[in-house]
């Protein structure tokens, strides 16, 4: 129905930057919302960024900024002065709309930030 793919993700050092990209594809009629989430080994999935509410957690605000293209179903999140405590594995989402299941959430498969010295 719909893949949602990442990339971007790598090794870093603390302070350096990264831009993460996610590509939406198959049977989309619209896009209704997007947003990164992040999973550090041990803890659970949290959400980081939205685009629809232009929510950004207390731990990024500031660094990370979430922005989308909707002509190319894609949505990044550049993450700037990145620290220790971002390493983790961030995971895509979308709310997406299509004819032949309505409006659906989906998920990407991850993509790894680790961030060391």
């Amino acid at each position: 129905q719909v893949q949602l793919v990442e990339s971007g993700g790598g090794l870093v050092q603390p302070g350096d930057s990264l831009r993460l990209s996610c590509a939406a594809s198959g049977s989309i009629v619209k896009i209704n919302d997007m947003a990164w989430y992040r999973q550090a080994p041990g803890k659970q999935r949290e959400l980081v960024a939205r685009i629809f509410n232009g929510f950004y957690s207390d731990a990024v605000k500031g660094r990370f900024t979430i922005s989308q293209d909707d002509a190319k179903n894609m949505v990044y999140l550049q993450m700037n002065s990145l620290k220790f405590d971002d390493t983790a594995v961030y995971y895509c989402w979308a709310n997406v709309y299509g004819w032949t299941y309505g409006s659906r959430d989906f998920w990407g498969r991850g993509t790894q930030v680790t961030v060391s010295s």
